[in-house]
């Protein structure tokens, strides 16, 4: 993702991070707040990198979307988070199409569990198409993974 982000809409301004937004984001995100160091040290890289955006309600942070052009060179949704309180409101939709409008290459993929019904409702509602399924990532549940529709 690239540049700077103010955009808003239904009270949600997306903006890029910044590295003071590390505890806010540790917070949002559900694994890092259950104490997973891994999660946690991503994050702080992220932050530190500039390598996220962020969804800003009068509440504080509600979600973010990282975004990496290290899948056979093109952009890949890495993560996609929403804080619980704030799902099914429109932020899982304002950081995907945030993702889609700044990224630099070509194509855009993402990929959830088979597991999960929720993130594959919003990257279906986006448009995003489903086009292809990995096994053995997580043993009984595979990896779907889509492709963002043409953008520009």
């Amino acid at each position: 993702m690239a540049g700077v982000m103010t955009k808003s809409g239904g009270g949600i301004v997306v903006r890029r991070v910044r590295p003071s937004d590390e505890p806010a984001l540790c917070g949002v995100d559900v694994v890092a707040d259950g104490g997973d160091a891994e999660r946690r040290a991503s994050i702080r890289r992220w932050c530190e990198g500039g390598a996220a955006a962020v969804a800003e309600g009068e509440s504080g942070l509600l979600g973010y979307c990282v975004v990496e052009c290290t899948f056979f060179g093109q952009g890949f949704v890495t993560m996609l988070m929403v804080a619980p309180t704030a799902r099914r409101s429109g932020v899982g939709r304002r950081l995907l199409d945030e993702a889609a409008a700044s990224c630099t290459t070509e194509k855009l993929f993402t990929s959830t569990n088979v597991s999960n019904r929720p993130m594959q409702g919003l990257l279906e509602g986006a448009g995003w198409l489903p086009v292809g399924l990995l096994h053995g990532l997580d043993p009984g549940d595979p990896e779907l993974f889509y492709l963002c529709p043409r953008r520009g």
